[in-house]
């Protein structure tokens, strides 16, 4: 009995640790996915920029319209700028961002993650000059697919098309609206005048998007081959009501998602894919948080039909619903033939984050066949990450640079052409296809991060450039899985997502701070001890082996009128991880993306230990 006892008891703790210990560079593969934004930017390219095969481009966008439309992103492996992905992308970044900014700071990603989120949103800010005014896309797919040039010297029309009040598009102005929302979000701590006109812009393109009502590929015609809203656009305003509220806290939007949850289908349609096109189940995972939270008030009940349905499509996922998502033979989500690959990411992004929800509100996820723990969700997040990475029938991983056996053939115009740097010989139009398109050999330029659009529906793939329906890359393909690699960085308990007001804390622990040293008379001296503030809670425990861990929650509040700069705050008794503060020497302070605090704001950081909470106090600090 003895014996059995403890081979069970090595048998869960392998259980225990194989998540952790995976075989899998989840890092590298992080690191490496954010590099590949770099390469997609269009425009006057940085000094820091570190895909270094890359140069400037584009830069007369906009010109022949009297707009400066420098910058923003290439979707793909063409060289047009379409406003419908390139927002979804942005949005979805910041999501990542917004949920596991902590995993990515600890990681050395977030100034690169944010980095790539303003490339975005510097974009959509010259796109949208005036309020009623977007534009929604620069050249077109039909003149630009047929030249295969580097973006660097590409000959084709860069005309710019726009949507405004007599040409709607609620749906790109809708999902534009929401990237800048979740945007602001972001910057609201390092860039606080940042962070507020991008929530200006949301605002305004939110109101044309509801005001001003219309499909924009049926003002734009050229989009509908491409990127055509086969959805309709009541999924975006959705979405942008509901990144809006999680930006503004603005009741408003919180009652425009309960008024019109039933009539524009946020209650009623059962998702199999989250995309760039169809929003529900994203919006239907933000607004099952929101109840989660307690702040869904009058509209409870409308908010629990969104939330049904959007445990409908984790369950499908799992293999636990009435209708269940399609697999291939080696578990891959399989949804359609031509870039299948975004609909992994896109997926695996809302599992992760709603086992974070379920686990942060103590219940399971109820499936039609079966209650199934949080754990199984991030379980089957981590097998899509695995298949991706290499762990499929054929030993194959899919994002580009990663591992030994990846794609070599890239359907893409800037990887497969010799470098500008290197030969600056003209590439023609027709003459890129003759000479670099038909090679059958490795693209001259690695293209590094990027994930392309996988295997067919028996895990069967051709490395090819000809085959862009599985070898070409999108960078809405990679901005979920910005998130779900972060996310399972920390493994199955690293990490458990914050919900205020779901889990029972105790009352605030306030810890007054040490005295401000003398200074110079050139710096104003604190005006008080009570100019700072700390206070502390725990906000979860589990159990683990036998020992019981808390995650405490630590802010900062600067009561004072005026700026705080300079902190240092010394931390003892810590004896686990720490997020969202930088350590030097011994004492810690801002985190990378802060430089000062300014009156009435606070800080948050977070740290997990089986202990009770550190001692935390206030070393030095200036007020300005």
């Amino acid at each position: 009995m003895g014996s059995s006892t403890c081979t069970i008891s090595v048998l869960l703790f392998l259980g225990l640790v194989q998540f952790a210990v995976s075989g899998h560079d989840y890092k590298q593969a992080l690191s490496k996915s954010i590099l590949f934004f770099e390469a997609q930017r269009s425009g006057h390219l940085p000094p820091n920029q570190r895909v270094s095969w890359r140069s400037h481009s584009g830069l007369n966008d906009g010109k022949s319209s009297g707009v400066d439309l420098v910058g923003g992103y290439y979707d793909a492996g063409d060289n047009v700028k379409f406003g419908l992905p390139m927002a979804f992308t942005v949005t979805t970044m910041c999501w990542s961002i917004i949920e596991y900014g902590g995993q990515l700071e600890s990681n050395g990603e977030l100034g690169n993650a944010i980095d790539a989120v303003k490339w975005g949103t510097d974009y959509f800010i010259k796109a949208h000059p005036e309020p009623n005014v977007l534009y929604a896309e620069v050249g077109d797919g039909k003149s630009d697919h047929y030249c295969w040039q580097r973006p660097e010297e590409m000959t084709t029309d860069r005309r710019a098309y726009r949507i405004d009040r007599n040409n709607p598009g609620s749906d790109l102005a809708g999902e534009t609206a929401a990237a800048m929302a979740a945007a602001s979000i972001v910057f609201l701590r390092s860039d606080p005048s940042y962070s507020a006109e991008l929530l200006r812009h949301a605002h305004e393109l939110f109101e044309f998007a509801d005001k001003y009502r219309g499909k924009y590929d049926s003002s734009i015609t050229v989009a509908q081959k491409y990127y055509g809203s086969v959805s309709g656009y009541n999924d975006e305003l959705l979405w942008a009501a509901a990144w809006l509220y999680q930006a503004t806290n603005d009741k408003n939007y919180l009652d425009y998602l309960g008024k019109n949850g039933d009539s524009m289908g946020g209650t009623g349609w059962s998702m199999r894919e989250f995309g760039w096109d169809v929003k529900y189940a994203g919006v239907q995972t933000l607004v099952a948080k929101i109840l989660m939270q307690g702040k869904a008030g009058e509209h409870t009940g409308v908010f629990g039909r969104y939330q049904e349905k959007a445990e409908q499509f984790m369950c499908s996922m799992l293999g636990k619903s009435t209708k269940n998502i399609q697999k291939t033979p080696g578990g891959l989500i399989f949804r359609q033939r031509w870039n299948n690959m975004q609909f992994v990411t896109s997926a695996s992004f809302l599992a992760a984050v709603y086992s974070d929800f379920l686990s942060s509100s103590k219940r399971n996820l109820r499936c039609s066949q079966g209650n199934m723990s949080p754990s199984q969700l991030l379980d089957f997040s981590k097998s899509q990450v695995d298949y991706i990475l290499g762990d499929n029938p054929r030993g194959t991983s899919y994002m580009v640079g990663y591992g030994h056996n990846y794609p070599r053939q890239v359907h893409h115009r800037g990887s497969s052409i010799v470098s500008f740097k290197v030969d600056q010989k003209f590439v023609t139009c027709r003459g890129g296809y003759a000479k670099w398109y038909s090679r059958k050999t490795s693209d001259p330029n690695v293209l590094t991060g990027a994930l392309v659009g996988g295997p067919d529906a028996y895990d069967n793939f051709a490395d090819d450039r000809n085959n862009y329906e599985q070898t070409e890359p999108t960078t809405y393909n990679n901005a979920p899985l910005l998130g779900v690699l972060a996310r399972l960085i920390s493994g199955p308990t690293g990490f458990d997502q914050l919900l205020p007001g779901v889990s029972p804390t105790p009352s605030p622990v306030i810890i007054k701070p040490a005295p401000a040293p003398k200074r110079k008379p050139t710096t104003p001296p604190a005006s008080s001890p009570s100019s700072i503030t700390i206070s502390q809670k725990m906000t979860s425990s589990w159990m683990n082996e036998g020992k019981v861990y808390y995650r405490y929650s630590t802010k900062l509040t600067n009561r004072s009128t005026k700026t705080l700069k300079n902190l240092k705050i010394s931390i003892t008794k810590l004896y686990g991880p720490i997020w969202g503060v930088t350590k030097t020497g011994n004492s810690y302070g801002f985190p990378s993306w802060m430089q000062s605090l300014p009156a009435g704001k606070s800080m948050e950081f977070v740290y997990i230990h089986s202990a009770s909470p550190a001692n935390v106090l206030v070393q030095n600090y200036s007020l300005e």
